[in-house]
């Protein structure tokens, strides 16, 4: 079982910055890959950013590509997802994710263990 708490959500200004941390607990985390994704009102689940169960291969949306930056603190359970240059489209109910063994974390399907959620606003 892998039980996963976001935290670091809030609302910002266009061009301003947070960081979202996803604490995880369960003996099994060390070995999944985890991914971040994302839920506007209206919209479906989307992938946002994963990173390999060693801290590899990170991947990103198009979109937030060179804004946002994905890792992972494999000592303390943690992934963190650091979001700059933020923009009122990045404004969603921001997930963490496990995904199931062998799987890249990159699709809602992969994902076995969710988080409840980080709101992030941004607007001006």
């Amino acid at each position: 079982q892998v039980q996963l708490v976001e935290s670091g959500g809030g609302s910002v200004r266009p061009g301003g910055s947070l960081r979202l941390s996803c604490a995880a607990s369960g003996r099994t985390f060390s070995y999944r890959a985890m991914g971040w994704f994302r839920q506007a009102p209206g919209k479906e689940r989307e992938f946002v950013a994963a990173i390999g169960w060693n801290g590899g291969d990170p991947t990103y949306l198009d979109s937030v590509k060179g804004r946002f930056t994905i890792s992972r603190d494999i000592g303390k359970n943690t992934v963190h997802l650091q979001m700059n240059s933020l923009k009122p489209e990045d404004t969603a109910l921001y997930y963490c994710g496990a995904a199931k063994p062998l799987d890249s974390g990159v699709r809602p399907s992969e994902i076995e263990y969710w988080g409840q959620g980080a709101q992030v606003t941004v607007s001006s």
